[in-house]
């Protein structure tokens, strides 16, 4: 494994919080599980060994189980037999990532919680600095990935959508952040007001505002398995993180309304000016006709898309169903 510790960079905000916390506070961790039964095991034992470089605070780790289809759950089960610190969040189905880490956030009662995958392409060493950097006042602290070790098209795409959103979003969101991030008692108790279905954290994190800093680090490969983000659900993230934080898709819209309206001008002018002046020609508009219908029924397919995308999340929204449900709590006494 790479290194991964790295340096802390402040992002300034108006308001901190005060005093370190006391020795002794709990610390929560939200590990969001689907088919992960080849790493869980390391994984577990290279977060118990970096928390225990920090003996002053209480830790709690809150495996959510996300419908895993391997032994995952066995897996689980045995972790919290041996370790009272473990509960586990067995959903009834697969909900997705973003409402796993919603579970966790709910059921985690630390004075901090930590969010992170457990395939250790999120280093459990990194959870350590953002431990520090609360200790020092943060209310939020976000890991920024410095460099990551993925094909080129999944370094190209990360990085261009990153910024793309970051460019059209009504929040500020950090490039390069994913959902490992720390959050004080504070703001996760913020967060877990937001109940919105479609779900983008990131974006939601960003825009309840705090005293934020960002750790940077060196993101590794996959520990084992495969990745449980296809394109096909890395696309449904992207337009979830585009429209549930701008309005800009419904902007461009009017845009090119108006850029057809004035290329119809401009051939309605041309129609009228070869019918005046070259009427022996003007047989031969069939061609413009097909032009100026293809593109106005062009527009009108893309202008109905984007709006069908804010119609479905207000149809999410106004059926009031569950997030998730929980088939059973798995702790440490039960056994």
């Amino acid at each position: 494994m790479g290194e991964t510790i790295s340096r802390s960079v402040p992002v300034e905000q108006p308001h901190r919080r005060t005093g370190e916390p006391p020795t002794g506070s709990l610390v929560s961790y939200v590990l969001p599980v689907y088919d992960e039964q080849d790493g869980l095991r390391r994984f577990h034992r290279e977060l118990v060994a970096a928390t225990e470089t920090r003996p002053d605070f209480e830790y709690e780790f809150i495996y959510v189980n996300d419908g895993s289809a391997d032994g995952s759950l066995t897996i689980l089960r045995e972790l919290a037999e041996a370790d009272s610190r473990v509960r586990v969040l067995d959903f009834a189905r697969n909900f997705g990532h973003q409402i796993a880490i919603t579970a966790g956030l709910d059921h985690a009662e630390g004075d901090a919680v930590v969010v992170m995958d457990t395939d250790l392409q999120d280093p459990p060493a990194v959870s350590v600095q953002m431990i520090d950097e609360w200790a020092r006042g943060a209310e939020i602290v976000s890991a920024r990935r410095r460099t990551r070790r993925d094909t080129r098209f999944k370094r190209l795409t990360a990085h261009s959508y990153y910024r793309l959103l970051h460019g059209l979003a009504e929040v500020d969101i950090p490039v390069d952040t994913g959902d490992f991030r720390l959050l004080d008692r504070r703001a996760a108790e913020e967060l877990r007001g937001f109940r919105e279905r479609s779900r983008f954290i990131r974006g939601l994190v960003a825009s309840m505002g705090f005293a934020q800093t960002e750790v940077l680090f060196d993101r590794d490969e996959r520990a084992a398995g495969e990745t449980k983000y296809p394109l096909r659900k890395m696309v449904r993230l992207a337009a979830d993180g585009v429209t549930g934080f701008s309005t800009a898709p419904l902007k461009m819209i009017t845009r090119i309304g108006f850029l057809s309206l004035a290329l119809a001008a401009l051939g309605i002018l041309y129609a009228v000016v070869m019918r005046v002046f070259l009427p022996e020609v003007t047989v031969s508009g069939w061609t413009m006709i097909m032009v100026v219908m293809l593109f106005l029924g062009g527009v009108q397919m893309l202008s109905l898309g984007v709006i069908g995308s804010y119609v479905g999340r207000i149809y999410d929204e106004v059926r009031q169903r569950p997030l998730y449900i929980v088939r059973k709590v798995i702790r440490h006494d039960e056994h």
